[in-house]
């Protein structure tokens, strides 16, 4: 069955059905150039108004999967990964993936760039002096294999059809569809050759579901069309009403990591997370009975410093300093206006409009507002107050770091409206809301 890419987009746009051959078609032509970015926006369009069925997101996943190469392993180990739906604050992966591969599993962690108002992955490592981000398979494969992880960026050999079409999400306000996420995810996934899967889905106001409903449509999704697709999955609901670490940004949540990862620092809300994710994958790899010892092997993994020495050698293989960990502001960018963020009157924090945070570090160069953008790795925010903290003359609402005083000045002001402060006492909602497996 062969229709002209016009004729498919009408189709969905009319909410017809699409089978699975006129995806594989549509999607083909994304991969070869005779479907234009135009007529992909379009598709990605009608696919947010109008959705598809299960059938579709899984012909939609297996479509991307197969436009490109798809890695065996032969590892004494489970390939595991985790993937987290985006927010403001979240440099999980960077501390998960050493610390998974320190209990016995091994992490070929594929990870995008940013995404609208939520910093990726990639842009964080491209911070780092020598890191190389996008490796050939071959090395991606041999540090795996040595070190236990290797956390890199979309190759042009592994789904490349996501990696055109998630460009064109991020510009054209169609990033929250749940079809469109559900197939994007997975088919890095599934081309990964990944035995067991954890999803971190958010809600709240820094997450793309900002309700616990719409996050639980999503995690629902994932898990059944990557279930039906042949990969164990299960997910986490988790709360993104505020920033989950207190570093906004690319060279300030690597110094974040670092500083966890040597126990520097250890905020609570980001480490409980870690180690629940952690141990969801333990426990779908067979590294642990249950979920309490795979909690005890993950909090063993961090405190030890065995997640810290991996994921020091981990950056040496692939390109970066040696001695990133102990020194990050050797190494690391730093901005050259600092200076910190008052909030107009004292009081405890009531409200975060989590979103708007992470806006306010694009606007700052830190994110893309079109694909070719360059991102400005240095700059941030630190020390971001969470719900319930108190602030005043002495307790910032955070601190910037910018490449101008005017840019500064207009994260300021942006970060002071994020912020609701009172005066009452106020306290975060449950970190972890649910788990959603296989069976849910």
């Amino acid at each position: 069955m062969t229709l002209l890419p016009q004729e498919i987009i009408r189709r969905k746009r009319d909410g017809g059905a699409l089978e699975a051959e006129l995806i594989q078609d549509f999607i083909e032509g994304l991969t070869t150039g005779r479907v234009s970015e135009g007529q992909a926006a379009s598709f990605a369009m009608a696919v947010f108004f109008r959705g598809l069925s299960v059938a579709e997101r899984v012909a939609l996943t297996q479509a991307m999967v197969r436009s490109g190469e798809v890695l065996k392993w032969d590892l004494p180990g489970p390939v595991l990964d985790k993937h987290s739906s985006g927010g403001v604050g979240d440099t999980v992966s960077l501390a998960l993936a050493p610390a998974v591969a320190a209990c016995g599993g091994y992490v070929p962690m594929i990870s995008g760039r940013g995404l609208g108002h939520t910093g990726g992955t990639l842009d964080k490592l491209d911070s780092i002096p020598g890191y190389v981000s996008q490796p050939d398979i071959d090395t991606f494969r041999l540090v795996t294999h040595d070190i236990g992880c290797a956390i890199i960026g979309q190759t042009a050999d592994l789904a490349p059809a996501d990696k055109r079409l998630y460009a064109i999400r991020d510009v054209t306000a169609t990033v929250e569809s749940i079809d469109l996420i559900t197939a994007s995810i997975l088919s890095k996934k599934l081309a990964a050759g990944l035995q067991g899967l954890v999803m971190d889905v958010k809600f709240g106001s820094g997450a793309f579901m900002d309700n616990a409903a719409d996050a639980r449509a999503l995690a629902e999704s994932l898990v059944l069309v990557a279930n039906r697709a042949g990969l164990p999955t299960s997910a986490l609901l988790t709360d993104m009403n505020e920033p989950l670490a207190s570093a906004a940004g690319n060279a300030v949540e690597v110094a974040y990591t670092a500083d966890y990862l040597t126990g520097r620092r250890r905020e609570e809300r980001f480490h409980r997370v870690t180690v629940e994710l952690s141990a969801e994958m333990l426990v779908l790899g067979k590294l642990a009975s249950d979920i309490v010892e795979a909690r005890k092997k993950i909090e063993e993994a961090i405190a030890s410093g065995k997640a810290a020495e991996i994921f020091q050698r981990m950056v040496v293989a692939l390109g970066g300093p040696g001695d990133l960990l102990e020194r990050p502001e050797k190494h690391l960018e730093a901005a050259p206006v600092i200076r910190s963020i008052h909030a107009e009157r004292s009081g405890i924090v009531q409200k975060i409009a989590t979103r708007d945070v992470g806006v306010a570090v694009v606007a700052l160069g830190g994110g893309r507002t079109r694909p070719q953008d360059p991102i400005d790795h240095a700059v941030g925010l630190t020390e971001l107050a969470g719900i319930g903290a108190t602030v005043d003359a002495n307790r910032p609402l955070a601190i910037v770091h910018a490449r101008t005083e005017a840019a500064a000045e207009a994260a300021a002001r942006a970060v002071r409206a994020a912020y609701a402060v009172g005066e009452g006492a106020a306290k975060s909602g449950p970190l972890i809301l649910e788990r959603i497996g296989a069976t849910s």
